[in-house]
């Protein structure tokens, strides 16, 4: 029987699809995973279908589909399931997992229009019908017959450039004879001029076939038919020095061909020639590459840890897993953390896997760019996809292999709806598939090398740096000492300025992590004791020196530094603690004869001004850089000779159970940076609290005696990995609202400690008030993860039947933070 209706996911925070009607014109067009604008209320929509079905729904009137976008579906049947198990896992609406999965509109624009109701077809007559009109009444006139004329609905930019037009427009509207909505149109697609050198071309002649017109003509045919090939016009311009008129001249001479092609964007920077290094593999990356081709010979799921010191070529293991996974005629995706290591990932893998077609996906890229490289992938130009989180969705067909770097990072986790874990849904895409996924870090989060200690993850260990390389000797730098033998809380203590000068006189270079950016902390009146509060957010204002500014770091909220204290009027405001900024600012002062740069999010906004800061670096144009976590994991910087960490401590004192994992994870990542070359490498770590054990293993570089430590505290605690977790966040403008709402849940919530869900709260969250919201927070314990899912669940059914706000309430199944 012909399906005559589908199921259409629609980006809208609601938890079910909705069905339409496919129209005849289209019943062939329309298969699962392909993109419809269809109409919902007065708005049109693009969607996705995810299923078709023969049976009609119980509404009396059903709409139809109005056009679909691809001619190729979007998603896989593969990739539909995925999104289904996302929705269901982390209790998520359907829509906003699809919207999460395509790529971005740039086929459709959007627009407005003037729709004639009945009361206005009729008032069109009685206007009509009248013998003499007022000028209102003409205006009105002249409008409503622009539409009823047509016979169609009419833009309202438009419609409103009649005479008089926007006046009548919102009267009509406000009476009721015109009513708007939104509809949806393909957009043309750019192109752009592409100019080739006609082989067959007809001898030159006139002034194109002496002096200087002749040398920029013969300067034009080599670069077109020798050493590039056809060029865009721009392009050819700026790079022979030529005039436009002179190529017009030589396209209607016949000398010149010329065709147009869809605009694209610029091509990344690190597209430039790159040989990557034929590095031999010692014998653990032997094993480690043998036992992957094994499990991709195999053809079957597996889910494979590979744990490797920092510089043990964890890297040479993928890019032969890779090289693999292609020869079986499969696909592979690499993900990473941050969207900088893509461009080094990136760069080896379009080195190694030129004929396969290598695509790069993450949010960094302008909007065109970004649908380019998927619908390259999704017509099977690319075959390995290097990408951050959302590149988990890339539309790669017969996938072979996931490659999961740094998988504990907790950037791999959306903090916004929805809230899905990048690494977690990478291992159940390997599932669907049939593929490997290959997990890998240097310090694994302990829920992954749980699993791998107990058998469901395959464990590979790389044990040694490349080369047999010594690790960074760690030194534990206690700034208690320091304060009493000194008396001066300075911005470094003095043995890590002996040490960085050391450096800078050997020539070797020095990298220092302090994880806390802007110039200071907060602003503080020492009259009042006041700290200069955001007004959006319960947190204190960050002092940034060069913008001269306090700045809220979570909604962007900024003012200028004040002079005087806003309670008390006192002149006496001091800046508390250190960040990058000042950082820089103090080692510039110190050491004025050394080259120093900084890399945060202030000074790398964009991927061009990261690769300037960390190319500069790897050069050997700087012989200092200062960065926050940004500089902590996956370069190889040669030359890095001292690590030096700073206020270590500002990490340990958060409130989140994690802490000392992170703590641990970044300190032992930042040392790996340095002796990586041929030199060897020491790393400084400045702290008040030396005796913490997550500051003493990462000193001694032991993950397995931090990791069984911390095991142990979860276990008592009982958090992940013995317990499934989830948070509830409510929130609203208005406290007394959110209050009510978290009473509401807590009495709905009471009954589960029945069932084996422990139930945290409602609590104030530690970021009780965040973007104007006030927020409370439930943390949800249970042994048994299906209860936990049907918990939460009920909840949000309740929650609706209760009729609190569908924004109001916020899961976050496994939360990474619980701030």
């Amino acid at each position: 029987m012909t399906s005559r209706y589908c199921e259409v996911a629609l980006p809208l925070p609601l938890r079910s699809a909705f069905t339409y009607l496919i129209p005849e014109s289209l019943a062939e067009t329309v298969v699962p995973g392909c993109r419809v604008v269809v109409p919902f209320r007065n708005r049109a929509m693009v969607g996705v279908v995810l299923a078709l079905t023969s049976r009609a729904p119980a509404t009396a009137k059903i709409k139809e589909i109005v056009e679909v976008l691809d001619p190729l579906s979007a998603l896989s049947p593969r990739l539909i399931e995925l999104g289904r198990w996302v929705a269901d896992y982390y209790i998520a609406p359907i829509g906003e997992v699809f919207r999460a999965m395509l790529p971005p509109m740039i086929e459709v624009r959007r627009e407005e229009e003037f729709v004639i109701t009945q009361s206005g077809k009729e008032y069109c007559a009685e206007l009509g019908s009248r013998g003499n009109c007022s000028e209102m009444e003409v205006t009105d006139l002249a409008l409503l017959n622009l539409i009823e004329i047509e016979g169609k609905p009419v833009r309202c930019d438009r419609a409103r450039k009649l005479p008089g037009g926007e006046a009548a427009a919102s009267r009509l509207l406000r009476l009721g004879h015109l009513r708007i909505r939104e509809v949806a149109r393909r957009r043309k697609s750019r192109t752009q001029r592409i100019i080739a050198w006609n082989p067959s071309a007809p001898p030159l002649s006139g002034k194109d076939a002496h002096g200087p017109a002749a040398e920029s003509t013969e300067r034009i045919r080599r670069l077109l038919s020798e050493e590039r090939g056809p060029l865009p016009i721009k392009q050819l311009l700026a790079e022979t020095g030529a005039k436009r008129a002179q190529v017009e001249r030589l396209v209607k001479h016949g000398v010149l061909e010329e065709w147009e092609e869809p605009l694209t964007a610029e091509e990344d920077l690190f597209e430039m020639d790159f040989t990557p290094p034929a590095n031999v593999l010692n014998a653990e990356q032997e094993r480690a590459v043998g036992e992957i081709r094994g499990w991709l010979d195999a053809g079957a799921f597996t889910t494979g840890l590979l744990y490797g010191v920092t510089g043990s070529g964890k890297t040479e293991v993928y890019l032969r897993a890779i090289e693999r996974a292609l020869s079986r005629g499969r696909t592979a995706l690499v993900l990473v953390p941050e969207i900088a290591l893509t461009l080094w990932i990136g760069r080896l893998c379009r080195a190694w896997f030129k004929d396969a077609g290598v695509a790069v996906l993450h949010s960094g890229l302008a909007d065109i760019e970004r649908a380019r490289e998927w619908w390259r992938v999704r017509r099977g130009e690319a075959r390995v996809v290097v990408g951050t989180r959302s590149a988990v969705f890339a539309p790669l067909e017969n996938l072979g292999l996931i490659i999961v770097d740094e998988e504990q990072e907790p950037s791999y986790k959306q903090e916004e709806t929805p809230r899905y874990n990048g690494r977690d849904t990478a291992i159940v895409r390997a599932k669907l598939e049939s593929a490997v996924a290959l997990l890998a870090s240097a310090t694994p989060s302990l829920e992954s090398f749980h699993h791998a200690r107990s058998g469901k993850y395959k464990l590979l260990e790389l044990a040694a740096r490349v080369e047999n390389r010594p690790m960074a000797g760690v030194e534990v730098v206690d700034l208690r000492d320091e304060f009493l033998r000194t008396r001066k809380a300075g911005a470094i203590s003095e043995t890590l300025r002996g040490a960085i000068a050391q450096r800078l006189d050997a020539g070797t270079q020095v990298l220092l992590l302090i994880n806390r950016r802007g110039y200071s902390w907060f602003a503080l009146c020492r009259s009042c004791g006041i700290a200069a509060q955001c007004e959006n957010c319960s947190i204190s204002l960050t002092y940034h020196k060069q913008r001269n500014g306090l700045v809220c770091h979570y909604c962007g909220f900024s003012r200028p530094v004040p002079k005087t204290c806003a309670k008390c009027g006192s002149e006496h405001i001091y800046y508390v603690g250190q960040g990058s900024e000042q950082l820089e600012e103090k080692l510039r002062e110190i050491f004025p004869e050394a080259r120093i740069g900084r890399l945060d999010r202030d000074t790398a906004r964009t991927k061009r001004e990261f690769q300037k800061v960390l190319g500069a670096f790897a050069a050997g144009k700087l012989d200092l850089l200062v960065g926050t976590q940004m500089v902590a994991k996956g370069h190889d910087f040669q030359r890095v000779t001292l690590v030096g960490v700073v206020s270590t401590d500002t990490s340990l004192g958060l409130p989140d159970f994690r802490a000392a994992e992170r703590t641990f994870e970044l300190l032992t990542q930042v040392a790996g940076r340095a002796g990586r070359g041929e030199l060897p490498g020491t790393v400084l770590v400045e702290t008040y609290y030396p005796e913490h054990y997550a500051i003493q293993h990462a000193a001694r570089q032991d993950y397995a005696a931090f990791f069984e430590r911390e095991l142990h505290f979860r276990r008592l605690m009982h958090y992940p990995p013995f317990t499934a977790l989830a948070s509830i966040l409510i929130r609203d403008a208005k406290i007394e609202n959110a209050i009510r709402w978290s009473r509401q849940v807590a009495a709905f919530l009471a009954p589960a400690e029945a069932g084996g869900v422990k139930v945290l709260g409602p609590a104030a969250a530690p970021l009780a008030r965040l973007k104007r919201e006030y927020r409370f927070q439930f943390l949800l314990k249970s042994p048994k993860r299906g209860e936990l899912t049907r918990t939460l669940a009920a909840c949000l059914a309740a929650c609706a039947k209760a009729e609190i706000p569908e924004r109001a309430v916020l899961v976050d199944v496994d939360p990474i933070s619980l701030l």
